[in-house]
């Protein structure tokens, strides 16, 4: 009987982590469509040539990836029952996941105050299309941290444990691919502007 009801949790499990990476390679595809056009916008005359990215975007940058960090630890931790340790880790990912999106406005805030603007008669089609990006990534991040706050709701309700980690799992899946996202988003702004 209990081999019955762990084959159907695992097949559970696997058909939510199915389900989830589908998702995650729409999301990508949707991201590479937006790059591709980035790329073919290059070319137009009014282009921003010598653009340089905000420094909290570099900020921001190592702020997700701890956020990776602290999810996988999340992970670990909780798998070894050490529940007081999957509870830090999960706050620091929140709270790091928070820094991220206000590192995010910051930048805006900079490239702004470097005269380039994301919409109106004095924006540019390179603003504009990192604005797009950027602000797209931050849609699926505000997803990221609703879904952050529900596992850490559920933690607290003790529905994770070393047998049951379910959600744990497949936010830190989520989160990594937001993190990698992200990485994707930079290095490709970085290297083509």
């Amino acid at each position: 009987m209990s081999t019955s009801i762990n084959e159907t949790k695992e097949r559970n499990a696997r058909s939510y982590k199915l389900i989830l990476l589908f998702a995650m390679v729409s999301m990508f595809m949707m991201f590479a469509g937006l790059t591709s056009a980035f790329v073919v916008s290059k070319s137009r005359a009014d282009w921003v040539k010598d653009f340089q990215l905000p420094t909290a975007f570099y900020l921001s940058t190592a702020a997700i990836l701890c956020c990776s960090i602290t999810f996988h630890l999340a992970k670990k931790a909780i798998q070894k029952d050490k529940r007081s340790a999957t509870t830090s880790f999960l706050l620091a990912t929140f709270a790091l996941g928070i820094v991220f999106v206000i590192l995010q406005f910051v930048g805006f805030r900079q490239i702004v105050d470097s005269g380039y603007f994301f919409t109106g008669s004095a924006s540019s089609i390179t603003t504009t299309f990192l604005y797009i990006v950027t602000i797209v990534h931050l849609a699926h991040l505000a997803g990221g941290l609703i879904s952050l706050l529900i596992i850490i709701y559920n933690h607290f309700k003790q529905k994770y444990n070393s047998t049951q980690t379910l959600g744990i799992e497949l936010g830190a899946m989520y989160w990594h691919f937001l993190d990698f996202l992200w990485v994707y988003l930079f290095l490709f702004l970085y290297f083509f502007k």
